[in-house]
Order: structure tokens, then C-alpha cells, then sequence
């Protein structure tokens, strides 16, 4: 018998036939296991990120996939004047908006760039504007007004690449009659940064418009509105499927202010390139018929954001966004109105006294000059205003000290503001006492500060409104009214108060303003054509520089219903010459109006 055996094989032996191999298969268990605990574990990480830290936001995301709230702002009250001429209304425009929540913040970067791009602005600055919104705000954010019709139709092309960039049609306010009564009416213009965090309780939000000054920001809780909004679903473009529910905006109330355009329009016709101020009033109620400040500006650049060259063409004038007839100057001769009821009232005086007058009066080694250098001689106190006699004023003022000219300057409403709606605008002015010039100045109250009190000068400052506030004492029979600029129909009893001066001050007072007009310093304003005007003449130094030119006046004499003040700063002419023609064309123009009006009701 043959035994026959079985040949080696070729192939490798099983590990399992080795005993380096013992264990191998429960490493490959054990390894599987791993691996599958592992992929578990990140998967429930991940769903504890999305569900838990994250479930607020992608619920959001996922609902605003379908359902969207589009706030609208509501459409600003418009303003009227006195006979209902449009001051101050709106013009359709559009608007870029995101919706913050739409990308997260990584996925904004690029949609930020192209938008950028598309409305040549820096992304810095709309990145800047999300971040104060937050990523998660739902709300629209404006990041851009009044595009134009280039950037609309690149907005449309790009639109499929700009998720949560949004175009808005909106309304942006339009003053059509340019820079007439800009000080008045004011501007409007997006909330900084800093106004919002002060009015967010308020219910404002980032990209809203408010008034910035004047009318715009005194009334603009009645201009304002109330928003509205719609809850719209869209779909995955962000194009609106359907209104689900809609709250209308409200819009601002209309205001109607006491300005007459047509008079203001004059008014600034003749300030013309003049730097200073012009104020016409009802004396009788304080209604303020015009008011003009010079060097001025257009508001309605700032309805949509100011360019650089606007806003370096505005810092070429001076100033043109303070209103100088809310701000302090020195009264000079207009002043003399309060010195002459401070030296009857007083008892110092007797209303038919006479003084001799001079060249100068010498107080404290110091000369006193009259303005013509010579005097007027003897002189009554009508005469006194008429001639506008410095010297005879100054005597008034050494005999009865600076006490009773600051206790009248304050009746006549000097020294503190005038009421007025424009408060944040406007200056109280200054009536210098002894405390106030220890306090600021550190020296003592000297005789020849009563002395340059007198004549308006020294450290006394007054507004133009307050000077018309002081004319429309003599003119109403010694009543001092409170101006205003809303139009109502209230009793004129509740807008003034007497202030105590006596029948015969004012008698006084009103005989002497006529005769400024008549034979005195403004006879050159005495016109047969016009109402009698009474009226005073001012011309104040500043410094080293050109004199100060005021003229005020009131019209008819006998049953006053208009009262104009014309200010001009630093004209170097005196004020019955520069001031006092502009008065008078406003005079004209006032009852020329008034007649055609007359003649058209009948």
C-alpha cells in the first residue's frame, strides 16, 4: 500500500493558524463599535447645537423662509402755513432694506460686498449698520435712500444673488419752495446711533427719520405717524405669495403754522445776501408772520444722506444753520423802549421830564459820548426816543442804579426765552447783574456798566424775538405776548399778559416811537401810502468790528396788527439806514396783501 501525502500549499497561512493572530478578531469588533459610537455621539452633538443652542434662530430662519413681517413706516404729516400753502410735504422714492436675519453673519460678507458695489458706499458702513441692528433682528434695515433708477434696475439683476436684500418704495420729504423759511421749518434725517439708544422707548429703530431742528423737530410727535406693517408669506426668492394680515401706518398729522409765505417770501427778499434776521408778528397775539435768518440753506438736501461736496459747500457760509433771530445780540437804541419805563416807573422821573443833553457824560473818569457828538439840547423824553439822545439816557441811568433797568428788562421778557415752540433753539439771552458779572467775570458791578446798560450796550444781549416781544408792549397798551408758530384759534387774551407798566409810561412810549417816524431818526421810513408806523432805531457796536444795524416797528399807530423787527449783523451801517427801509417794504407788502385779500372775499 502506498501512503500518499498531501503537498504543502502556496498560500499564506491564516492568521487565526499563527499565534501572533490570537485577539485579532474582537480588535475589529471592538474598532467597529468605536467607530459607531463615535458617528452617534457627533450626530447627537450636532443635534443638541440645532436643537437646543440653536432652535430659537433656525425656527426663525425656517418661518422666515415662508412668513415674513414687512413693517411700513407711515407718511410725515405734511405743513402748511396760515393759508394753507404747502411748506413741507413727501415724494415717492425707494429705499434698500436687509433683513439681518436672512444669512448669518459669514453669509452676509459677500452679499454685503456686491451691495456695496451696486450703491457705491463703503460695506464697512452697512456692515456697521447690521451689527447695531443684530443678525437676528427681524425687522427691516434701511442702508439706503433715494436710489436712483440705475441702481433699481442693477438691484433687480443682482436680486438673485442679494438673499435679504430687500427694495422698498417709501416716501422722502420734499420742501418745495427750496430754502424759503428754512430755519423754520427745519430738516429732517436718520436717527444716529446715539439719538436712537435715547428714543428706542419711543418706539423708534435704526434707520428712522426725525426731525433734526426747527417745525421738523419741535412738532414731530404730531408730523411722526404711527408705523403699520404686513405678515406676508414668500417664497424662496423672498417674493411676496400672498398678504396674510395687514395693519395700516397711520400717518402724521397735518400742522398748520401762523407764517404767511407770501410775507415770509418778501422778508427774505429783503435781508437778501445780508447776514442777520428778520421777524414780522401779529403784536396783539404773538403770531409769528415771518421769520428769516441769513446765510440760510436748502433742508431739502438732507432728505436723502448729504453728499461731501454739499456739505462742504455749507461750511463755506457762516453759520447757516443757527437761527440769529433766536440768537443773542446787543439791543443798542432799541433798548431805550426799556430804559425810559425804568426811569418813569421808578419814580426817579416824571413822564413830562426834561433833561439838558451833551456832547458826553463823564462817569468814573471815563467819557460817555452822545452819537452825534454834540448833543440835542434840551430834551422831553418823547424827544429823547426820537432823536435817539444817548446822553440823556445815561443820566436816567446814573440817578436810579442798574436795579430798576433789571428788574423792567426782565418784565419785558429779556433774559429768559420767549416761549417760542423752537426751546431747543433758542438763546435766553443775557441781563447782566452784579452776581452774574462776580460769578463769570470776577469783578464788581461799576456805575458805567449801568451807564452802557442803558443804551443797549455793555454786556446785554437780546434776541430779534425778544426785541419784537419788548415793541409789542408799547403797541398793545403794555402787554408782553408769548410768539408762537402753531396755527390755532385761541382766545388772543391767553397768549399775553400785562406787565405792570402804567397807563402814562405808555403813553409816553408810544408818543415817542411815533416821532422816530415823523421828525426823528427813521423819517425816511414815513410814508402817506402806509397805516402810521411808530417805531425805533438801533446801532450797536461789536468790538472792532462793523456795527450792528436794527430798526423794529409797529403798524397802524393807532390799532397796531403788525410789528417787524430787521436785524442785520455786522453791516457797518446804522439802522435807520439799513434796517428801516426793509421794515417798510414789509410793511407795504403786509397791507398790500391785506388788501387784495379784502377785495377777493367781496
Amino acid at each position: 500500500m502506498t501512503l500518499i501525502q498531501n503537498a504543502p500549499s502556496s498560500a499564506p497561512p491564516s492568521p487565526r493558524d499563527t499565534g501572533k493572530s490570537v485577539g485579532q478578531r474582537f480588535q475589529s469588533i471592538v474598532i467597529m463599535v468605536i467607530v459607531s459610537l463615535t458617528l452617534v455621539g457627533a450626530m447627537g452633538s450636532r443635534l443638541v447645537y440645532l436643537q437646543l443652542l440653536q432652535g430659537e434662530r433656525n425656527q426663525q430662519l425656517a418661518e422666515n423662509n415662508r412668513i415674513r413681517l414687512l413693517p411700513r413706516p407711515p407718511e410725515r404729516g405734511r405743513i402748511l402755513d396760515r393759508n394753507g400753502q404747502v411748506m413741507a410735504s413727501n415724494r415717492l422714492s425707494y429705499s434698500v432694506y436687509l433683513w439681518p436675519i436672512d444669512n448669518t453673519k459669514e453669509e452676509w460678507v459677500p452679499t454685503i460686498q456686491r451691495l456695496a458695489r451696486v450703491l457705491d458706499v463703503p460695506a464697512e458702513d452697512i456692515q456697521e449698520r447690521l451689527e447695531q441692528a443684530g443678525y437676528d433682528s427681524p425687522f427691516l434695515l434701511r442702508v439706503a435712500r433715494d436710489v436712483s433708477p440705475g441702481q433699481l434696475t442693477a438691484l433687480k439683476e443682482y436680486q438673485s444673488v442679494l438673499k435679504g436684500v430687500q427694495v422698498e418704495p417709501v416716501s422722502e420729504r420734499n420742501y418745495p419752495n427750496g430754502d424759503l423759511a428754512a430755519h423754520v421749518l427745519g430738516y429732517t434725517g436718520e436717527l444716529s446711533s446715539e439719538d436712537l439708544e435715547e428714543r428706542q422707548d419711543e418706539g423708534y429703530r435704526m434707520g428712522d427719520v426725525v426731525g433734526q431742528m426747527g417745525v421738523e423737530s419741535a412738532f414731530e410727535p404730531k408730523l411722526r405717524g404711527e408705523w403699520g406693517g404686513q405678515q406676508v408669506e414668500v417664497d424662496g426668492m423672498g417674493r411676496v405669495l400672498r398678504v396674510l394680515g395687514e395693519k395700516p401706518s397711520v400717518p402724521g398729522n397735518e400742522v398748520q403754522l401762523t407764517i404767511d409765505l407770501d410775507l415770509q417770501r418778501v422778508a427774505e427778499q429783503q435781508l437778501g445776501d445780508r447776514i442777520g434776521a428778520i421777524v414780522a408778528m401779529d403784536p396783539q397775539n404773538g403770531e409769528v408772520l415771518a421769520m428769516v435768518s441769513r446765510p440760510t440753506f436748502d433742508p431739502n438736501v438732507f432728505s436723502t444722506p448729504i453728499t461731501s461736496s454739499q456739505w462742504q459747500e455749507l461750511q463755506q457760509l457762516k453759520n447757516p444753520f443757527v437761527n440769529r433771530a433766536l440768537r443773542g445780540y446787543p439791543p443798542a437804541s432799541t433798548f431805550k423802549i426799556v430804559t425810559t419805563t425804568a426811569a418813569i416807573e421808578s419814580g426817579n422821573y416824571a413822564p413830562n421830564a426834561v433833561l439838558p443833553t451833551y456832547p458826553f457824560v463823564q462817569v468814573g473818569g471815563i467819557q460817555f459820548w452822545d452819537w452825534n457828538k454834540a448833543g440835542f439840547g434840551p430834551l422831553s423824553f418823547q424827544g429823547a426816543i426820537a432823536m435817539s439822545s444817548n446822553t440823556f439816557f445815561y443820566q436816567t441811568a446814573r440817578t436810579m442804579g442798574e436795579k430798576p433797568l433789571i428788574q423792567w428788562s426782565r418784565r419785558y421778557g429779556y433774559g429768559q426765552k420767549t416761549g417760542i415752540e423752537l426751546t431747543e433753539e433758542e438763546a435766553a439771552g443775557l441781563i447782566p447783574d452784579e452776581a452774574w458779572k462776580d460769578e463769570v467775570l470776577d469783578l464788581p458791578w461799576y456805575q458805567g456798566d449801568t451807564i452802557n446798560m442803558s443804551t443797549g450796550q455793555g454786556y446785554t444781549l437780546t434776541t430779534p424775538l425778544q426785541v419784537a416781544v419788548m415793541f409789542a408792549v408799547p403797541a398793545t397798551g403794555g402787554y408782553r405776548v408769548q410768539p408762537h408758530l402753531l396755527k390755532d384759534e385761541g382766545d388772543a387774551e391767553n397768549q399775553r399778559e400785562h406787565i405792570g407798566i402804567s397807563p402814562e409810561t405808555v403813553r409816553v412810549l408810544q408818543e415817542g416811537l411815533r416821532q422816530v417816524v415823523t421828525g426823528g431818526t427813521a423819517r425816511g421810513v414815513n410814508d402817506p401810502n402806509l397805516p402810521p408806523m411808530a417805531g425805533k432805531s438801533g446801532t450797536a457796536e461789536d468790538g472792532d468790528r462793523l456795527s450792528h444795524a436794527w430798526f423794529g416797528a409797529y403798524a397802524p399807530y393807532e390799532k397796531p396788527e403788525i410789528l417787524v423787527v430787521a436785524f442785520a449783523e455786522n453791516s457797518g451801517g446804522g439802522g435807520s439806514a439799513v434796517s428801516a427801509p426793509m421794515v417798510k417794504e414789509i410793511m407795504a407788502e403786509y397791507f398790500r396783501l391785506k388788501a387784495n385779500s379784502s377785495a377777493s372775499s367781496q
